[in-house]
């Protein structure tokens, strides 16, 4: 089936190449020809409605002038589709080539997201409720400390109500908004620089919600004092004022990471992904960071409770745990 659909897209016979894999149950490769490239996206089975919802997002974004990759052809139900090559550029090894372009890169992505917040967002997208973004913070208690399901969890209301009582309006937010999903494309003009993948779980959520992605990123650390003057730059284009831009962050930096840490955990234990434990010490500092927030204080304690800090025994745990799950 698959040459069949490389076949009918007019890249019978191409050259295939596979790319790093991600957390997800996709896999990519490169296909390219004399003079040309492209991505191969290969999904499970059961991925057609994510594979239709991806399309339609990258029709949206592209309306709206952004760098999402074009389809070249899709088949949602064989799990294949075909995409533009947005090159090897992503923002870790741009700024790995040339650190002094790290505030250009952070400072173009955000004004992509303001760009994209600006603009109505199709109809077929979902809410990201209070509700469900504290269910999924609770995660950790399963996969990180191993609590059996069910077991209730002693932060998830208060988290629920801080999330309820935040004021941003919601807007279209790609949700996993950070450096190793944006490609640097200094060759285009303003946003369109800014190349946007892994977009098909987008929701409707605070604005401030990929900015935090972005910010608070769980892979890499931004240089020195850069990531207060970005959000200073968010308040002033949202115009928001800092301290409410700040609180909303730390709200959602809390829950993104707490969500991030029971996902890497997860990850770690069930499927054998064992290199994203080395991220889950910078994804507590920033969880202890949040809990600073004076209007967070209330959560301070049931999280530190519940939740231990990632010593290298806790970790070396979660790798033996590991080694004991069987992996499907």
């Amino acid at each position: 089936m698959l040459e069949e659909f490389l076949a009918a897209a007019g890249w019978s016979g191409a050259r295939r190449e596979p790319l790093a894999g991600d957390a997800s149950r996709r896999r990519y490769e490169r296909i390219s020809r004399t003079g040309a490239s492209a991505i191969l996206m290969i999904a499970p089975p059961d991925a057609s409605d994510e594979m239709s919802r991806f399309a339609r997002l990258s029709a949206h974004l592209r309306s709206l002038g952004l760098s999402a990759p074009e389809v070249l052809s899709s088949s949602p139900d064989a799990g294949l589709m075909l995409l533009e090559d947005l090159g090897n550029s992503l923002y870790p090894a741009a700024i790995g080539a040339d650190p002094t372009l790290e505030p250009e890169l952070y400072r173009t992505a955000l004004d992509c997201l303001f760009v994209l917040q600006q603009a109505a967002p199709p109809a077929d997208i979902s809410d990201f409720t209070s509700e469900e973004m504290a269910r999924q913070a609770a995660l950790p208690l399963t996969t990180y400390t191993g609590a059996a399901p069910g077991t209730p969890c002693p932060y998830e209301a208060g988290l629920r109500e801080a999330l309820h009582a935040m004021r941003c309006a919601p807007v279209l937010m790609l949700r996993d908004f950070h450096a190793e999903n944006l490609f640097w494309l200094p060759e285009r003009a303003g946003v369109a620089r800014v190349g946007l993948i892994d977009f098909q779980d987008a929701r409707l959520a605070s604005p401030l919600y990929d900015v935090v992605s972005l910010l608070w990123d769980a892979r890499r650390d931004l240089a020195s004092g850069l990531r207060s003057k970005l959000l200073a730059h968010t308040a002033d284009a949202l115009g928001v004022p800092l301290p409410t831009v700040q609180a909303e962050a730390a709200t959602l930096t809390l829950q993104r990471n707490l969500r991030i840490l029971g996902i890497f955990a997860r990850l770690a234990v069930i499927d054998g992904k064992t290199g994203y434990l080395a991220h889950i010490p910078r994804v507590w500092r920033y969880i202890e960071d949040s809990l600073d927030a004076p209007h967070l204080a209330n959560l301070k304690r049931p999280v530190l409770e519940t939740l231990p800090p990632p010593t290298e025994t806790l970790l070396t745990s979660l790798r033996a745990r590991c080694d004991l799950t069987p992996i499907p």
